[in-house]
């Protein structure tokens, strides 16, 4: 079992008592293993792990990597793997768990690699990560000297395969709930930076995310936000009439000079648009680590510069602002 008392100390040190108080009931209601009939099977799991213990701990690496191959013996390695495959599909990473190489959906280290030299750094600083996966950015977030990351992410499977590595880890200063930035209450301003990666165009309301997001940083704290785009100019957005690229919850898909206006209107000031990089099927693929349908399947097969529905292929862009 994690040990929340720690993230407890830290939100109060930052002035958050009202989440808090909400948390430990938000947390008894997300397990409550009724409500997921996997939940209890993926939790046996992880606690029937054998103990594990590691020197090797590295976090600045592309893949995060916990322990060596020569840490266990063989007969223990293939349990291991046996139960890391037990939550496919894992979708962001990569990872390397004693010598294990999880080949994941996503090159999560390449959006990384775009990132990490253009945001301020996050040494001793209280993150947050909405929409966070598995929680892969969140380790390399701590590697990047992050005093604690906080991921959430309404997805259990997510949170189970974060739960898993972080066990195979140790104790640290990393948590990912299964919640919905919805679930934060109003008002919390607690947070040095925030990263939103691949959530803004699956929200109704844009505006109001980035409201919420703004909610969630301290004054003069900072945003790092990352969305698909469209090619064009101010005003223009792209709202799809069905699925795009065979997802059925995108809403907007704005140009950068859209969604620059959008978060000027919300009050976020030195705006920059750090990247503009169209996804490829390098990038996002299917593996051994998840066998189903990847982006090259959601492209038309004739042209690749667009979806299967004949829409723009996937672009995606990477802004920075700060809290006013």
């Amino acid at each position: 079992m994690i040990d929340y008392q720690p993230l407890y100390n830290t939100l109060l040190d930052a002035k958050a008592d009202t989440w808090v108080e909400l948390l430990p009931g938000q947390l008894a209601s997300a397990f409550a293993t009724s409500k997921h009939g996997t939940l209890s099977q993926w939790q046996a799991a992880i606690e029937n792990l054998p103990p594990l213990t590691t020197a090797h701990r590295l976090l600045d690496a592309d893949d995060v990597q916990i322990g060596l191959s020569t840490d266990l013996p063989e007969a223990d390695l293939l349990a291991l793997e046996q139960q890391l495959k037990t939550l496919h599909p894992w979708r962001k990473g990569p990872y390397n768990l004693f010598g294990i190489k999880i080949d994941t959906e996503w090159r999560s280290d390449w959006k990384w690699d775009r990132l990490k030299n253009h945001i301020t750094p996050l040494k001793h600083r209280l993150v947050l990560d909405v929409g966070c996966g598995n929680g892969y950015h969140c380790w390399r977030m701590l590697g990047a000297g992050a005093k604690m990351v906080v991921g959430i992410d309404p997805l259990l499977l997510n949170v189970m395969q974060f739960q898993l590595v972080r066990k195979l880890y140790g104790e640290a200063p990393v948590y990912v709930l299964p919640l919905g930035i919805e679930d934060l209450p109003y008002g919390l301003k607690a947070f040095d930076t925030v990263f939103s990666m691949g959530v803004l165009y699956h929200r109704r309301s844009p505006i109001d995310h980035l409201m919420e997001l703004r909610d969630c940083l301290n004054p003069g704290g900072e945003l790092v936000l990352e969305t698909l785009v469209i090619d064009g100019g101010l005003g223009d957005t792209l709202l799809p009439e069905g699925r795009y690229a065979n997802m059925r919850n995108v809403w907007f898909l704005p140009s950068c000079d859209t969604l620059v206006s959008w978060m000027k209107r919300c009050g976020f000031k030195n705006i920059r648009v750090i990247d503009v990089t169209p996804t490829r099927v390098e990038e996002q693929r299917s593996t051994e680590w998840m066998q189903f349908h990847s982006l090259k399947n959601c492209l038309n097969a004739e042209n690749p510069q667009l979806t299967c529905e004949g829409l723009p292929a996937p672009k995606r862009a990477i802004i920075i602002a700060n809290n006013a």
